[in-house]
């Protein structure tokens, strides 16, 4: 007799629990997977039960040893056929299906628009969007005949930038990242309400403050149970039995990576100031020499900031020069978060100034691959009629492409001049690779490789 039960302690808890969303994981090694495969068995009774299983893109589904090898193992005990096509999915005797799937763009989650999922689960939910969660949530609901409470189970593991962070931030000790003991499992409320959540202890302390009656009698609030169960390699014995190296493999890792894998911490980031350290770029007041190259290169992004979308990628201009004693002055940087009509009128703009203050005429323009991008491009030129406008497409990885640039930072021949953009731009430049953002170094880095490859660029020479 073969017999599949959740070990005891968070996994347990976790398969235990009765709030609508459960988050589970938060470390390496907890026995997420064999979890949240655990989930929709019991209901493979009931012949109109459905269960989808979410992650990112299809590969992170059918590697090696992923998702739809481990299920292979677990699902055809209790008598489920695997079928790979059309779509990914188990058929269980009953005629109950639990189907694998992907989430890949933004907008896939349209393609299960009308679907109505009793059971919904996410693996490794960080690598979602908020976006895609919510909008997902609006399937959660059972069909005729289904008699099950829809209801929504996911893994994670820390990312602190991801709006994980901010969902399960009550559970989390905000001062040093790790989960609090204490708060393992217990049960909040939530109302999202104009893309804002809105926290409470119970039901009726969210009904009482945000709900009404609408005309036909029906209360137009309806709070969703939440928790959070984090869980390690220490609470999963099999595997330490199994893998005694596990844990050992995990301390290999650097500082940060241990941090987040082995204790699930929420806050820790990468250590930044690899490629750039602040103290490296000296800030000076007037430019000290003359200009023989000069350039104001843009990174392109047409994205407004959002309630979904809180820190979007942003449109970002670095003007940067080369002087006659071959070291480089960035002149000025700016960047914004706006819509695509805007950002042309930015870049229109700054054009001019640039042309006024530094007598710049020349800028330039990343080109995305494809048909579109190059039209695009060729748009840019257009509008742009007057100024020197170079097209390029971008290829390599963002740090191939910063290397050139950091290598002149980190020797000091590279200058500030003094302006109010100074700390929000050399703040993004200490934590590359790891920060959120890099709008900057992108265009830095294409603006330093245009003065040194076109020193005749629009170029102001003396």
């Amino acid at each position: 007799m073969i017999e599949l039960r959740p070990q005891e302690g968070p996994q347990e808890q976790f398969l235990s629990s009765s709030a609508d969303i459960v988050i589970y994981g938060g470390a390496a090694g907890g026995g997420k997977s064999f979890a949240i495969l655990l989930e929709p068995l019991r209901h493979v009774d009931n012949k109109n039960f459905g269960a989808v299983i979410f992650r990112r893109t299809m590969p992170m589904i059918t590697k090696e040893g992923s998702l739809w090898d481990t299920a292979n193992k677990i699902y055809p005990l209790l008598g489920a056929k695997p079928i790979k096509s059309p779509s990914m999915h188990f058929v269980f005797p009953s005629g109950a299906k639990i189907t694998m799937s992907h989430l890949q763009y933004e907008d896939t989650v349209y393609d299960w628009h009308g679907s109505q999922i009793p059971c919904m689960i996410f693996d490794e939910l960080c690598q979602f969007t908020e976006k895609q969660f919510f909008y997902m949530m609006t399937r959660s609901r059972s069909a005729v005949g289904v008699n099950v409470r829809p209801y929504v189970r996911a893994s994670c593991n820390p990312d602190p930038d991801s709006f994980v962070a901010d969902l399960i931030s009550w559970w989390i000790d905000q001062d040093t990242g790790y989960p609090i003991k204490e708060r393992s499992g217990v049960i909040r409320y939530f109302v999202r309400m104009n893309d804002e959540i809105h926290w409470g202890d119970s039901k009726d302390e969210l009904i009482e403050k945000y709900g009404y009656i609408n005309d036909l009698g029906l209360q137009e609030c309806e709070p969703i149970s939440f928790t959070f169960i984090p869980s390690s390699v220490y609470d999963n014995k099999l595997l330490l039995k199994e893998n005694p190296g596990y844990i050992a493999s995990i301390k290999a890792q650097d500082e940060v990576t241990q941090a987040q894998l082995l204790g699930g911490n929420w806050k820790i980031r990468p250590a930044a100031g690899l490629y750039f350290k602040a103290q490296q770029a000296p800030i000076v007041d007037v430019i000290p020499g003359k200009i023989s190259a000069i350039c104001r290169s843009w990174d392109l992004a047409a994205t407004e900031e959002t309630p979904q979308n809180k820190s979007p990628d942003k449109s970002a201009g670095t003007l940067m020069a080369r002087l006659d004693s071959g070291k480089f002055i960035i002149l000025d940087a700016k960047g914004a978060c706006l819509s695509a009509s805007a950002v042309r009128q930015m870049i229109h703009s700054t054009a001019n100034e640039d042309r006024i203050n530094y007598k710049c005429n020349t800028l330039t323009i990343p080109q995305d691959p494809g048909q579109a991008g190059k039209e695009q491009a060729q748009s840019y030129v257009r509008f742009l009629s007057g100024f020197t406008v170079k097209t390029h497409t971008v290829s390599g990885s963002k740090i191939k492409r910063a290397e050139p640039f950091a290598a002149q930072w980190q020797q000091g021949n590279v200058m500030l001049l003094r302006g109010d953009w100074n700390k929000i731009f050399v703040n993004e430049l200490v934590g590359f690779p790891d920060a959120l953002h890099d709008d900057f170094v992108d265009s830095a880095a294409d603006a330093f490789n245009d003065v040194c490859k076109f020193r005749d660029w629009g170029a102001f020479i003396d």
